[in-house]
């Protein structure tokens, strides 16, 4: 069953539970779900809000990052450490994660919703390393809130626009910006393999059991804020 029918069929249900489940830390096609949801809503006005599309989206992902980094703070790196390769979270990306989070904590919250690994996994991440939730909050929040916002709006203008293009330079503009989509994710996959061999420089070796990683190593310096502290 595709992501498009499921929101055809339930509508902004799909969109909740897909993005929800998607930021609580299980890598589902939440944000596929938004972009077919805010194209929909385009093609076909009045069957879908766009605004309740992007609102929708907005709750889910602030609540799905919330529960996330609870569970991140009650035992994520022991679970990370023992089950993440299972979740397409292996010892590469767990370094990655630790070297981003050490060094800038809210802007990865942040940014790291328009980043598909880490929009999966930021919330968990930043509970598992000890983020403030305070501090967590106001970035996933904002975070949220403009990744809905800018993927539905986005998206619904894309609907509407190929729902009214007839003529053959207008498809042909509307398939020009996909392919500039898809250049963009592929230079989003170069720099993550940057930032893997960067993370492996500063974190050598295999990672430490959970045991020696919870008797009380001090935070790494250049951490942002202090954000490790409670």
């Amino acid at each position: 069953m595709s992501v498009a029918h499921l929101v055809h069929t339930y509508g902004y249900a799909a969109v909740f539970v897909l993005v929800a489940v998607e930021s609580l830390g299980i890598p589902l096609p939440g944000e596929t779900a938004l972009v077919a949801a805010g194209t929909y809503a385009g093609l076909h006005p009045g069957k879908l809000s766009i605004a309740a599309v992007f609102a929708v989206a907005a709750a889910a992902a602030i609540l799905g990052d919330t529960t996330g980094y609870w569970i991140g703070d009650k035992g994520g790196y022991r679970l990370l450490y023992r089950y993440g390769r299972y979740v397409r979270l292996d010892e590469p990306k767990i370094k990655v994660a630790k070297y981003l989070f050490d060094r800038r904590g809210g802007t990865v919250v942040f940014f790291g919703r328009f980043v598909s690994v880490l929009r999966t996994y930021a919330a968990f991440l930043a509970g598992t390393t000890r983020m403030r939730y305070r501090r967590f909050l106001v970035f996933n929040a904002s975070g949220g809130v403009v990744w809905s916002a800018l993927y539905a709006f986005l998206a619904y203008d894309a609907g509407s626009f190929l729902s009214h293009a007839s003529t053959p330079f207008e498809i042909a503009f509307a398939s020009a910006a996909v392919v500039a989509i898809g250049a963009g994710l592929l230079v989003a996959r170069r720099r993550m393999s940057v930032l893997v061999e960067r993370a492996e420089a500063a974190y050598p070796g295999p990672l430490a059991p959970p045991g020696e990683r919870d008797s009380g190593r001090a935070a790494a310096p250049g951490r942002e804020d202090g954000s490790s502290a409670r």
